[in-house]
């Protein structure tokens, strides 16, 4: 039975010479991860929100510290830079500026590599996760943070973070290829952060009608969607607390200019109206509004979150890095990765004895969280 780890937030920052071990740790365990069960299965993991807090953990973070998610997926990266080929694992985007490099990052790997993939594929889905978690999906979470993530065989996982700059808590939201069936109903593989709230959901399933009434709005032509935007405005209509709209979100800037566009691009349905430049949250969400005012098709507000996590502060506990034993554990994995690169599985063999010995059961697909980290 998985269990839910409750992690404050602190602020700290991770050390030059911790993540430079991240780096040759993380990446020595990757390629053992790659040869003993294949790059698919280390996708999932990565994709998994308890493996990869615990992969956090094993790679020298508290089990709350501060930008777990960033420096992790920054010390992967870093580590399949030059080994990412030989195993068919690559990894692209990355926090702030570096995220915006992603659809470069997947063309120059496909190019380069001769994959034989559809990098233009690739690339839209990363920028439909980014679209949908940062528009329509409407939570309070800034995304600042994107890291795309795929094999050589086209399978991809995404790992994306926002936050909340009024609360200051963080959520991480986590996409697999294999279990993203549709990109705007239910895509996520896992949704994870400390506080649940209300929020804009449409990418809910029961969010279906309010997604196709959307789009057909957004087909019609901006004089007569912005006339019924301007009547509902008017109508000084009280709206409904659970919302969080007021009717002011029926005129954001802008809105007639997206509008116009929307009608020009003619999107033949949800996702493809994603794909309209220019058209972001308030767009949004005021068809959203005027689609359950107007014709009585409301959209969701379920809150996605299905795990709790949290970031804190580089603090030390619960006991400062083993820089010794950290240096050890690196060169045993390394020492394992080139006995098998030389085709020698003996010193594989040890590990897997090691990994059949019993441990806490904590849902981590192999890797274990402290056993003093509190759950419930």
């Amino acid at each position: 039975m998985r269990k839910v780890v409750n992690l404050p937030l602190h602020d700290g920052r991770c050390p030059r010479w911790l993540f430079e071990r991240m780096v040759r740790l993380s990446g020595a365990l990757l390629e053992i991860m790659v040869r003993e069960m294949g790059p698919n299965a280390v996708l999932e993991r990565l994709a998994d929100p308890y493996w990869f807090q615990a992969f956090g953990c094993a790679l020298g973070f508290d089990w709350h510290s501060s930008g777990l998610t960033t420096t992790v997926c920054g010390a992967v990266k870093e580590a399949l830079r030059d080994r990412g080929a030989d195993l068919g694992l690559f990894v692209c985007g990355g926090k702030g500026a570096t995220a915006r490099q992603t659809p470069d990052e997947i063309a120059s790997w496909v190019e380069k590599q001769g994959l034989g993939l559809d990098a233009a594929a690739l690339t839209e889905a990363s920028r439909l996760a980014a679209k949908v978690d940062g528009a329509a999906l409407q939570d309070g979470y800034q995304l600042y943070h994107h890291t795309f993530i795929f094999t050589a065989g086209g399978r991809w996982a995404v790992i994306q973070q926002g936050m909340n700059t009024a609360t200051g808590w963080a959520r991480r939201y986590h996409w697999l290829s294999t279990t993203c069936r549709d990109f705007v109903c239910e895509p996520h593989h896992a949704v994870c952060c400390d506080h649940r709230g209300r929020v804009l959901n449409l990418v809910a399933a029961e969010s279906g009608p309010a997604r196709r009434l959307i789009t057909e709005l957004a087909r019609e032509a901006p004089e007569k969607t912005w006339r019924d935007c301007r009547r509902l405005e008017e109508s000084a209509l009280n709206l409904p607390a659970r919302h969080g709209i007021l009717p002011g979100d029926l005129t954001p800037r802008g809105l007639q200019q997206v509008l116009l566009r929307t009608y020009e691009r003619q999107p033949e349905d949800f996702a493809a109206l994603l794909g309209v430049e220019g058209l972001g949250p308030k767009a949004l969400r005021a068809l959203s509004l005027l689609a359950e005012l107007a014709y009585g098709t409301p959209a969701s507000f379920r809150d996605p979150v299905k795990y709790s996590f949290a970031h804190g502060g580089k603090d030390g506990h619960p006991y400062p890095v083993d820089r010794a034993a950290y240096d050890l554990s690196i060169d045993l994995l390394r020492r394992a990765a080139e006995a098998a690169r030389l085709g020698h599985s003996e010193k594989l063999g040890v590990l897997r004895r090691l990994a059949r010995r019993p441990t806490q059961d904590t849902g981590t697909a192999g890797l274990s969280l402290p056993s003093s980290c509190p759950a419930r």
